[in-house]
C-alpha cells in the first residue's frame, strides 16, 4: 500500500544519523516538519532541509529549557523572519519543570506576539499541564488570521479539545497517545478534518528503538481502525488536512501545485 504519510512533528536533528534520517524522509516521500529544541539547531536543520522537496524545518525554543536558554531567545527572533514554520514551543508545567513556569509564559507570549506581528507563521505547541493556559495565550495574543496553531500530543479535556477547535487549532497524533483508554478517548473525539500525525521521534519507542517518520504508517491504520476507515483513506484526509492548514501559506504551493 502507498500512502502519502505526514509526520507533523519529529526531532529529526536528535537522531545520532541526522543526515540520514532527513534523507530519508526525501527517500520515502514522507512530509516531515523538523522541529527544534533551541534556536541554535536551526541554521543545520535549515541548511539540511533546504537539499530536500519534503522535509521543513521549524525553528523552537522549547518550553523543558527555557530556564537555561531563555537568553537564545534573541537568536530566534534573528531567525524568525525567515521561518515560515515554528516548534517546539509552548508551555510545560509538569512537576520538573514548573519552577520555570514563570519564564515560560513570557518566553511563549513573546513568540506568539512576534508570529502575531509577522504573520503567516504555522507552530507546533506543546501544553503538558497547561492546556487551559495554552489556550488562553493563543487566543490573547495570535490573530487568527495570522498564523495557524497545531497542538502537539495533546492531552487536555473534552472541553478543552473543543475550544481549541474553536479557536481553529489542528491536533497532531501520535502512537503514545493511542495506547490508554484515556489518551484514545481523547482523540476518538478530535474532528477528523482537525487531525494530523506525529512520531515525536526520537522519544517515542516503536519496537523498542526510537520511532522514525515512516512509523507514523501505524499511526495512520490505528486511527484509520478506530475510525472505521481504510488506512488508505485516513491517509489520504490527513493529507487534505494538511493542504487546508497550509492553505493560507506559500508553502502551499510548492507541496501541492
Amino acid at each position: 500500500m502507498n500512502m502519502r504519510l505526514i509526520d507533523f512533528h519529529c526531532h529529526l536533528d536528535l537522531y545520532p544519523d541526522y543526515a540520514t534520517a532527513f534523507a530519508d524522509c526525501q527517500r520515502q516521500s514522507i512530509y516531515t516538519l523538523a522541529v527544534t529544541t533551541t534556536p541554535r539547531a536551526w541554521a543545520r536543520n535549515m541548511e539540511l532541509a533546504s537539499a530536500t522537496e519534503f522535509v521543513r524545518p521549524a525553528l523552537g525554543l522549547h518550553p523543558q529549557i527555557v530556564a537555561e536558554r531563555a537568553d537564545e531567545l534573541a537568536l530566534w527572533d534573528k531567525y524568525l523572519p525567515y521561518a515560515q514554520y515554528v516548534g517546539e514551543v509552548g508551555i510545560d508545567a509538569g512537576p520538573h519543570f514548573f519552577r520555570s513556569l514563570e519564564l515560560q509564559k513570557k518566553v511563549f507570549e513573546h513568540i506568539l506576539r512576534t508570529c502575531s506581528e509577522h504573520g503567516g507563521k504555522c507552530l507546533s505547541v506543546h501544553s503538558v499541564r497547561a492546556t487551559r493556559l495554552v489556550l488562553d495565550m493563543i487566543e490573547r495574543c495570535l490573530r487568527p488570521d495570522r498564523g495557524r496553531i497545531v497542538l502537539h500530543w495533546f492531552t487536555g479535556s473534552q472541553s478543552e479539545a473543543k475550544r481549541a477547535v474553536d479557536l481553529g487549532c489542528y491536533f497532531s497524533v501520535n502512537l503514545a497517545m493511542m495506547q490508554t483508554d484515556r489518551s484514545r478517548g481523547v482523540v476518538s473525539r478530535l474532528p477528523l478534518d482537525r487531525i494530523l500525525t506525529e512520531t515525536d521521534g526520537p522519544f517515542i519507542k516503536m519496537d523498542g528503538r526510537p520511532s522514525r517518520p515512516a512509523d507514523v504508517a501505524r499511526v495512520v491504520e490505528i486511527l484509520a481502525h478506530s475510525r472505521g476507515l481504510e488506512a488508505q483513506t485516513m491517509a489520504s484526509t490527513i493529507h487534505t488536512n494538511l493542504r487546508s492548514l497550509l492553505s493560507r501559506s506559500s508553502d502551499a504551493e510548492r507541496l501541492f501545485g
